[in-house]
């Protein structure tokens, strides 16, 4: 049996005009920036009018993934189709796309089959420019700080001590570590620099965090860039850089409105990875979809170990935001890959594999209901090479353990696909107990902090701390960082921080070998295992198959 791509499916649909999605809203022509028939950026500033709406927040996340991911936006897609057949009032907020992921092994993130927002082409690709926009705030910083030094450097910055990196979003491992300012004093002063990707730029996290223009630049002037000579800290700030870098950013604050296939308003904006930054849409585009609907759902990235613990221990801390119900997606794919099988032979029946990886998602299922105490149902996202036998094991183990469990097909079936996940959502918003928690409390040390985390979500037995590690932590708390939220940069294949322990590990420890401040985002980033800030492209990149006609038609494109 063939089955239509995503691009086919997304390239045959009739789209509306995106002033019609906007009347949805209540937003007027007057209230949008057209991007063409199909896009629009929405004014910020409308938050200050209350509208004296409370919408329900639905928060979606999932099971450690595959490499090939595990359809959290396709499900974020269809159970939102799904409440607006129900007739619910209904938004979405999703993160938008990196050009890193497109091109490497992941890509996109505009949902797939029948539960895709459009156009996905274009949200896959340049969108709107906003991470252009993130990348030339982050590289004029960079461009400043440099000058600085050449000009005479007056702050008396240690260039040895430079912190602050590049960025281009690119997977590109060729400019992880690179030396700059060569030949001769024309050119600068020499020294080891780098490139990260630019949705790990700090610039990234802090727009994602900022409530409006000024917390915006606010938050750009309290970078960390650079230490000088007396070992003390020099701030975008103190190079004056901020308020232009705030100026670059003006316009890709305002939210991205787009539509689902079926007509769905979703706001995408802002897109920090889950593994190594926080991995939230931004905090405007949340605020923006529950100021206009009734019922909004969003996602965070990987599982729930990662991407919801941010979700709720940074981005709801920060944003004054309550969830009122989870959705963890799991797959029976992603459930035989943490049984052991290889990634070559998930699509294959395998129920002995099957049964082997099932704990994987209880110990989401519990950080979800029993650390953050939030109600929760798993959304069995059924892909077309399951077997009944085992969609009927997942369904079956679980009702035996009291998971709440409904299957989810909105890839095959759309919004029709996902109302027995939307209908028990209702349920849980009217019915079941909310009684919100973080995993750690903010006042406690940073080592303590990470301690939580690593124990409560990760299910370790302990953190452990390089001697470097351990020096920054007690750096930090004497610059007075101490009472921050921690963002925790891990592998998101496993629980613990090597990609290689699947399923539900007992008996490990987390080693953070560095930790360092993002001062503008306003959170402290431990990086554990060999995460970096810079991927590289894998031995066939999807960018081979990607290709456009005489006719501007793309192919390709998933």
């Amino acid at each position: 049996m063939g089955f239509k791509s995503d691009i086919e499916i997304a390239q045959e649909a009739k789209l509306r005009d995106i002033r019609e999605i906007a009347e949805k809203l209540g937003l007027t022509e007057d209230d949008i920036d057209l991007y063409g028939k199909y896009k629009a950026k929405v004014d910020y500033n409308l938050l200050k009018k209350n509208n004296g709406k409370k919408a329900k927040l639905i928060l979606t996340t999932a099971i450690n993934p595959t490499p090939a991911g595990e359809g959290k936006t396709t499900t974020t897609i269809g159970v939102a189709d799904a409440l607006s057949r129900l007739g619910k009032d209904t938004a979405i907020a999703l993160r938008e796309p990196s050009l890193g992921p497109v091109f490497g092994v992941k890509g996109g993130a505009a949902g797939g089959g029948y539960a895709q927002v459009v156009p996905m082409e274009d949200i896959n690709l340049h969108f709107t420019g906003d991470i252009h926009a993130i990348g030339a705030a982050n590289n004029l910083l960079a461009a400043m700080l440099d000058n600085h030094i050449y000009q005479g450097n007056k702050l008396n910055i240690d260039p040895r001590r430079v912190i602050w990196r590049r960025a281009v979003d690119m997977n590109d491992r060729q400019l992880r570590f690179i030396t700059d300012g060569l030949g001769g004093n024309a050119n600068g002063v020499p020294r080891e620099d780098g490139f990260d990707i630019t949705v790990a730029s700090e610039v990234m996290a802090a727009f994602c965090l900022a409530n409006d223009i000024l917390d915006l630049k606010e938050r750009l002037g309290r970078i960390i860039v650079a230490y000088t000579w007396d070992d003390k800290p020099v701030t975008a700030a103190d190079l004056k850089a901020h308020g232009a870098m705030a100026a670059l950013l003006k316009d890709a604050l305002k939210p991205n409105l787009v539509q689902t296939l079926e007509g769905t308003p979703a706001f995408v904006h802002g897109g920090p990875f889950a593994n190594i930054a926080h991995g939230c849409n931004s905090v405007i585009a949340t605020k923006m979809a529950m100021h206009f609907a009734d019922y909004v759902v969003t996602e965070a990235g990987f599982g729930a170990d990662l991407g919801a613990e941010k979700f709720l221990d940074i981005k709801c801390r920060m944003a004054h935001l309550k969830p009122d119900a989870v959705i963890i997606v799991a797959t029976v794919r992603a459930l035989k890959y943490n049984g052991g099988v290889a990634k070559s032979d998930i699509n294959e029946e395998n129920l002995k594999a099957l049964e082997k990886g099932l704990p994987n998602l209880l110990k989401h299922v519990e950080n979800i209901t029993k650390v953050f105490k939030l109600p929760a149902v798993v959304a069995i996202n059924k892909f077309p090479t399951d077997t009944n036998a085992e969609i009927r094991l997942v369904q079956d183990r679980c009702k035996e353990l009291g998971v709440n469990v409904v299957l989810s097909e909105v890839w095959a079936k759309g919004g029709k696909g996902g109302e027995e996940v939307a209908k028990e959502l209702i349920r849980l918003i009217e019915e079941e107990k909310n009684e919100f928690t973080y995993a750690y409390e903010l006042d406690i040390p940073i080592k303590e902090k990470i301690r939580k985390i690593v124990k409560k979500v990760y299910g370790a037995d302990d953190a452990v701390f390089s001697t470097k590690a351990s020096k920054e932590i007690k750096k930090l708390e004497e610059l007075g960082f101490g009472n921050v939220p921690i963002c925790m940069a891990k592998t998101q294949y496993s629980l613990t921080d090597d990609p290689k322990k699947l399923g539900r590990p007992t008996g490990f420890t987390v080693e953070v070998r560095e930790v360092g401040i993002s001062a503008g985002a306003g959170f402290i980033v431990a990086l554990t295992g060999s995460i970096m800030k810079m991927p590289g492209l894998p031995k066939a990149p999807a960018a081979e198959k990607i290709d456009v006609d005489e006719n501007g038609v793309i192919t390709g494109l998933f």
